[in-house]
C-alpha cells in the first residue's frame, strides 16, 4: 500500500511585500504631546524636548555594494535627528600590524570627503561624520568600532556570492566555529543591530536584507 503524502499549497515568498522598514529601537522623546501646554502647578510653559537621535554606522569603500548600502540607509532608515558615521577600514601601515597615527592617504581622504558631501546634499538635516579605522582583519575592526562609538545600527554592503563560495564558507565555519565573510561576522558579533544590504536586480528592483533573524529578505523599494 503506497504512502499518501499531503500536498502543500503553492506560494512564492518573493510575492510577499512587507510594509515595515527596518529600523533600530525607537527614538526616545520627551513631552512630544505637551508642547506649549502650561503646567497646572507652576504655570510654566513646557518647552519641546529635542529627540535623542541614534548613531548609525555605514561601512564604506569604493565597491558598488557599499554605495548601494549607503543609498539604502539614507533613504530607508536614517531619520532627521540621527548621526551617520561613515566608517572606512584600512590595513595597518606598518609591518607589525599595529595602528598608527599617520595621516590618511590623499586619495582616500578625497574619496571620503566626496561621499560625505553627497550624503549632506541628499540629507542636509542629518549630521554626517567620517571615521577611519586600521586593522588586519576587517570584521573584528568594524565590531570594535561599533562598540567604541556606541552605535545603534550597523549597515554593510553585501555582494552576491557563488554557491561554491557559500559552501566553502559554511565548511570553514563548521571547522573553525565561525566564517562566512565580513558581513556575516559583523551580523553575528556586533553589539547592535547589523544589516547586510544587497540590491536584488535592476529588472526586479528592491533590496535583499540579511540580519540575525532574516537571510536575504526581499524588501521592495
Amino acid at each position: 500500500m503506497g504512502r499518501t503524502g499531503v500536498k502543500m499549497p503553492n506560494f512564492c515568498l518573493n510575492r510577499i511585500r512587507p510594509h515595515v522598514r527596518v529600523r533600530s529601537p525607537p527614538v526616545q522623546t520627551q513631552n512630544d504631546a505637551k508642547t506649549d501646554q502650561k503646567n497646572e502647578n507652576s504655570g510654566d510653559v513646557i518647552k519641546p524636548v529635542k529627540p535623542i537621535g541614534r548613531k548609525i554606522m555605514i561601512v564604506i569603500d569604493s565597491s558598488m555594494e557599499a554605495k548601494g548600502a549607503l543609498q539604502w540607509a539614507l533613504t530607508h532608515t536614517v531619520q532627521s535627528h540621527d548621526m551617520v558615521i561613515l566608517l572606512h577600514v584600512t590595513k595597518p601601515s606598518n609591518p607589525a600590524g599595529e595602528s598608527t597615527s599617520k595621516k590618511i592617504a590623499p586619495k582616500v581622504s578625497e574619496f571620503l570627503e566626496s561621499l560625505k558631501n553627497m550624503c549632506q546634499q541628499k540629507r542636509p538635516e542629518v549630521n554626517i561624520e567620517v571615521a577611519v579605522a586600521e586593522g588586519k582583519e576587517k570584521g573584528p575592526t568594524i565590531v570594535e568600532e561599533v562598540k567604541k562609538q556606541g552605535v545603534a545600527m550597523l549597515v554593510l554592503g553585501q555582494r552576491k556570492q557563488s554557491v561554491t563560495w557559500r559552501l566553502l564558507m559554511t565548511w570553514a565555519g563548521n571547522r573553525a566555529g565561525g566564517g562566512g565573510g565580513v558581513v556575516e561576522y559583523c551580523i553575528q558579533n556586533s553589539s547592535c543591530m547589523a544589516i547586510g544590504v544587497r540590491r536584488k536586480s535592476k529588472k526586479i528592483g528592491g533590496y535583499l536584507i540579511t540580519t540575525k533573524r532574516h537571510k536575504d529578505f526581499w524588501l521592495l523599494a
